[in-house]
């Protein structure tokens, strides 16, 4: 695993329908998966597999072969569920990904070539289709996919949604304590900035709440994130910490003496609880979008939630939250 400190850009999409970029040769001749992140609040109501039945014909239109759906919330939760994510797709010979947001304003369709790694796409050539609906912006796809001729000639009629979750989450080899780990006085704790990839891959950039944020506004956010988050340390964390600010392995870290790498997750309540083998929340807890921290010791693969589950829609709330309860 590294830790990357690198700002990556959030895409910026106008309010009227567009396209832009060029599809990549495989997508007419090769598998595609189709990631979908869909606003609970938007209007009308329509769920993640509703709105994969919508749009599935589009795909097909535009010359696609889209073999599966997930929803993205469940493939982002963590880098570790990335990866095996990633894993799964190279078995399954998928060649890249169709990213659909769906936000109370427009629906926004990316697709990007897969990277091989934990990243799971690649951040360059991405094609960009938009517009007010998802009508509009699969009709966008569609126009633009009928000037090239397909070799995908054996699709499917209907989405199918592969049961990919509970062989990722299988395949998982970390273990989780709900205690803190040993030693935090022993040895210094990693921090990586936010923004870095540890902590915010590419992929989340196209979840329903991140998509489209003004690059100067998110930019001010992190700045100011990353002064709260070295005040909070100060007032909370007895022991050495340290800033990740370029790129090392576990075993660099190791070697400066970091044994300890502070990560968080975001996502819905009662996915996150479920991803690290806990009995989930039920109702409106578990839908609730939150962040919590834990800490990972590199030496043996470990993640420690510490003695109380305490994350929080709040990001500076769960952090003080988790390291009062280090405390404990």
């Amino acid at each position: 695993m590294k830790y990357i400190i690198a700002f990556l850009f959030l895409l910026v999409i106008p309010f009227k329908s567009q396209s832009q970029g060029a599809l990549p040769p495989t997508f007419f001749e090769g598998k595609s998966m189709v990631l979908i992140s869909s606003d609970p609040s938007a209007f009308p109501s329509l769920s993640w597999r509703a709105l994969a039945d919508s749009l599935h014909s589009y795909f097909i239109a535009a010359g696609g072969d889209p073999v599966g759906y997930l929803e993205l919330e469940q493939v982002v939760l963590s880098e570790v569920r990335q990866a095996e994510y990633a894993k799964a797709f190279q078995q399954r010979q998928i060649q890249q990904a169709i990213l659909v947001t769906r936000q109370k304003e427009k629906v926004s369709i990316h697709i990007a070539l897969l990277s091989g790694d934990a990243n799971l796409i690649s951040t360059t050539g991405i094609a960009t289709f938009s517009g007010m609906d998802w009508k509009q912006a699969g009709e966008q796809l569609a126009a633009f996919g009928k000037s090239t001729k397909t070799k995908n000639l054996l699709v499917i009629d209907v989405p199918e949604f592969p049961s990919l979750g509970e062989k990722v989450a299988a395949n998982t080899n970390q273990k989780v304590f709900q205690r803190k780990p040993l030693n935090l006085e022993v040895f210094k704790l990693g921090i990586p900035l936010e923004g870095s990839a540890a902590l915010l891959g590419p992929m989340s950039y196209y979840r329903y709440d991140l998509l489209g944020k003004n690059q100067e506004v998110f930019l001010a956010e992190l700045e100011n994130q990353k002064k709260e988050i070295e005040e909070i340390f100060k007032q909370n964390y007895p022991h050495a910490f340290v800033w990740l600010t370029e790129s090392k392995s576990s075993q660099e870290l190791i070697n400066d003496q970091v044994q300890f790498v502070l990560l968080k997750a975001s996502g819905r309540q009662g996915d996150l609880m479920k991803s690290f083998g806990l009995e989930p929340v039920t109702g409106d807890e578990a839908n609730q979008m939150v962040v919590k921290y834990y800490i990972t010791l590199l030496v043996r693969d470990e993640i420690y939630l510490g003695p109380t589950w305490d994350a929080s829609p709040n990001s500076s709330l769960a952090l003080r939250q988790f390291l009062e309860n280090l405390k404990k």
